[in-house]
């Protein structure tokens, strides 16, 4: 009977080795020796993993390693292999081993040998456990506190001082409201000034926790920050185990200021669930307040069915990744070796550093300006590091060269009927300053302004106040135009403040006739539209529509309809504005005054309509999360391009040579803002669905008034106009050829001068 229940329980044992499913086992003293081997670990990722497992039969591996000192009832399992840190079996039983005579005799023979061999291999495979870890430490991504993968029933406190600093908002880089006392506060702050208090994350899962980032509080009002702080962890929020170098408890460094983010890597990456931050020191003249973000792999949970299904983010074969200066050219020199007869590749000028900004030209005659095709532009990285609409843009250049080979018929006829420009970086020397640093530790602002300084988006002509004072002076549009108002001429100096990045961007501007644009931004989630200042100089906030509003409005809820990330209702808000109740869009001067924004520049001195894209909570997604945000912003982005189309399109020709007419005016009754045709006479006019009556003049042709229609078909309207020269234009071109005027021209003039006599008068 007792040789039966011995073989039973041989029988169990080798069942429970050979159980696929991680255990959550607390490591026993001889365990926590190092140098010793543990029978069962966690699975943790390989060094190259991220939060990712490739299949359901992956998860249910089991890796095994020597399992460092670590707190009841959490695991830290060093990801590296055993063989590098024990000695072959081999080795081990050759010691125990006695040996012959001979043998002795051969030893000694070759024991300086042996010796030598020995001390190589203990120098190169016997590192120590930290520096094993420190070499092959897992790149773990954030959980999501910033980018609001982290829910907020997911953050808990042991205090909080209101519910505006409460838990939720301890969020890097969560901005707070400009009162003093707002609803929605920047960070969190405890109730109470003790060491005792605590911020805990919830995973929801089994994680493999690496490093915490720190804030202090966002505020304009006051000064207020952790210097140090512990970290503890739990598997059921009721026993807590510190984090441990060794035999001792850790104190972290904390923060020297509320803006800088600061990274501290645990001494041993932990498996656990809930994590907490237990601040012990604190600035002196302020208050127990943080903004955190955690690193951690989430593991495999064979236990959990709802974990098993990894479905990818996106089915696009795409280069998600971030790219620096040297990556961006070589993914767009790849595109256009791709797709050759799709594309062109071009440089509208350089940054303060010397920077080439690249362009990328889509469209089925690249380098060639076709009559009656419109000419689109997607511009980002005008702060340099709000970096999304960097790779946005990269990834859409892919993706319409890899469609339009597969024959996508949507790409097909957006790519022949339109040319579209990309420009990728606006701002090539202020992203490669936030890049340095990385998607967690370059902060709110590091990296938006130029290498000189200059906010971009403050840096256009501000046109805005001289079209204001010629209104109020009602000498708008007879004495002062509607439209391609001009610059001020101290703007063009040399010496003026102007970046050079920002005089590129103008040239661009005005060398093509682009008729709708978007400048793509982060760090919200709202879709902008002109104008971007205020009406009313002192108001730092104020409805102030364009002649165009209804259009604009369209345009911006085109793409807050189509961003995935927008439509859900469910989501939390970025920072303190409530950007949902008004459909995801906003009038610029109504969310903040910009004076001198390249929106309200690009809709005064040129054709294009330009709208302001704020595509995520956080400026610098981590690189995990790029599938996910192409997906949300894919649809937005084609379906936005596609609005070209909308309204009404035409040449205007000289009715007897049949040639276009250049910068002739096109008025729409009842909107005051104009155009103007492009060098070939086309012109392009956005116009929502209605009845219009529609002027074509120029100097030296009487104008022509016709009707025209926009239907709500996916096609722009044909209006097309013939205009007939003045007498005195055709008496000033044949003077100038030196021909002989006709007679019908004699008598016409003849009549005009009668006229005129006659008016002036009965004026006397």
């Amino acid at each position: 009977m007792l040789a039966f229940w011995a073989a039973l329980l041989v029988f169990l044992s080798h069942a429970a080795s050979v159980d696929g499913a991680p255990h959550q086992v607390t490591p026993s003293p001889a365990q926590k020796k190092p140098g010793t081997t543990a029978s069962q670990g966690t699975a943790v990722p390989s060094p190259a993993s991220t939060t990712s497992f490739a299949s359901r039969s992956n998860q249910a591996r089991v890796t095994t390693g020597p399992r460092l000192t670590s707190p009841a009832g959490i695991q830290t399992t060093l990801p590296f292999p055993r063989e590098g840190l024990e000695e072959p079996l081999s080795q081990r039983e050759a010691k125990k081993k006695p040996l012959s005579t001979p043998e002795k005799k051969a030893v000694k023979n070759s024991v300086r040998v042996k010796v030598i061999k020995k001390k190589v291999l203990k120098k190169k495979v016997k590192p120590s456990v930290e520096a094993s870890v420190a070499k092959v430490e897992p790149q773990c991504p954030p959980l999501g506190l910033e980018s609001l993968k982290v829910r907020d029933s997911q953050l808990r406190a042991s205090s909080i001082k209101r519910h505006g600093l409460g838990a939720h908002r301890g969020r890097l880089n969560i901005q707070s409201g400009i009162s003093d006392g707002d609803f929605y506060d920047g960070g969190w702050c405890a109730g109470h000034e003790d060491k005792t208090q605590w911020l805990e994350i919830d995973a929801r899962r089994t994680t493999l926790f690496t490093g915490v980032i720190t804030q202090g509080l966002n505020s304009i009002w006051t000064y207020d920050w952790v210097t140090s702080y512990k970290i503890q962890f739990s598997n059921d929020t009721h026993t807590w185990q510190p984090c441990m170098n060794g035999s001792e408890e850790v104190i972290f460094p904390g923060n020297k200021d509320p803006e800088t983010p600061v990274l501290n890597l645990f001494p041993v990456p932990v498996v656990a669930r809930y994590i907490r931050i237990n601040p012990q020191t604190w600035f002196e003249n302020g208050t127990i307040c943080l903004r955190m973000e955690v690193l951690g792999c989430t593991l495999p949970d064979p236990n959990n069915i709802y974990y098993w299904d990894d479905v990818p983010a996106t089915n696009d074969k795409l280069d998600f990744r971030h790219h620096n200066y040297k990556d961006m050219r070589k993914l767009m020199k790849e595109v256009n070796d791709a797709c050759p007869n799709i594309t062109r590749v071009y440089s509208i000028g350089k940054s303060y550093r010397g920077l080439k900004m690249y362009v990328m030209e889509i469209s089925d005659n690249p380098g060639h300006h076709e009559v009656g095709e419109p000419e689109f532009r997607y511009v980002a990285g005008m702060h340099g590091n709000e970096v999304l609409g960097r790779e946005l843009l990269l990834n859409l250049m892919e993706y319409l060269c890899q469609e339009f080979q597969a024959g996508n018929p949507r790409v097909v006829r957006l790519v022949t009927e339109t040319r579209i420009h990309l420009l990728p970086s606006m701002n090539p020397d202020g992203y490669e300053t936030a890049y340095k640093l990385g998607s967690e530790l370059s902060g709110w602002a590091m990296g938006r302004w130029t290498y000189e300084g200059f906010d971009l988006n403050h840096n256009f002509a501000d046109l805005n106040t001289a079209l204001w004072d010629a209104e109020d002076n009602e000498l708008v549009p007879h004495k002062f135009p509607n439209h391609y108002i001009p610059i001020p001429e101290p703007y063009t100096f040399p010496n003026a403040t102007v970046a050079p990045e920002t005089r590129a961007v103008i040239n661009w501007m005005q060398r093509y006739p682009f008729v709708l644009s978007a400048n793509l931004h982060g760090g919200e989630l709202v879709v902008t539209y002109p104008f971007d200042m205020t009406r009313t100089y002192w108001k730092a906030q104020e409805l102030t529509p364009t002649a165009d509003d209804a259009v604009f409005r369209w345009l911006a809820t085109v793409y807050a309809t189509s961003n995935l990330a927008m439509l859900d209702d469910d989501r939390r808000l970025c920072h303190y504005d409530d950007f949902m109740r008004e459909g995801n869009i906003i009038n610029g001067a109504n969310w903040h005054t910009v004076a001198g924004s390249m929106n309200d520049f690009s809709y005064l001195h040129t054709n294009c309509f330009e709208i302001t894209v704020e595509l995520s909570c956080d400026k610098y997604p981590h690189e995990s999360e790029l599938p996910r945000e192409w997906e949300n912003n894919k649809e937005s982005l084609v379906v936005y391009m596609e609005q070209v189309r909308r309204g009404i399109k035409g040449i205007v020709r000289d009715k007897d040579t049949e040639e276009g007419i250049a910068d002739a005016i096109i008025s729409v009754d009842g909107i005051n803002h104009d155009i103007r045709t492009a060098f070939d006479g086309d012109y392009w006019r956005l116009l929502n669905p209605g009845e219009y009556d529609v002027t074509a003049a120029a100097e030296g042709y009487h104008s022509v008034t016709r009707s025209c229609r926009v239907s709500y078909e996916d096609n722009p309207t044909i209006c097309d106009f013939r205009l007939t020269k003045t007498p005195k234009q055709r008496l000033r071109e044949i003077l100038a050829k030196g021909g002989k005027i006709p007679k019908d021209l004699v008598l016409r003039l003849r009549q005009l001068r009668l006229r005129k006599l006659r008016s002036q008068r009965r004026a006397q």
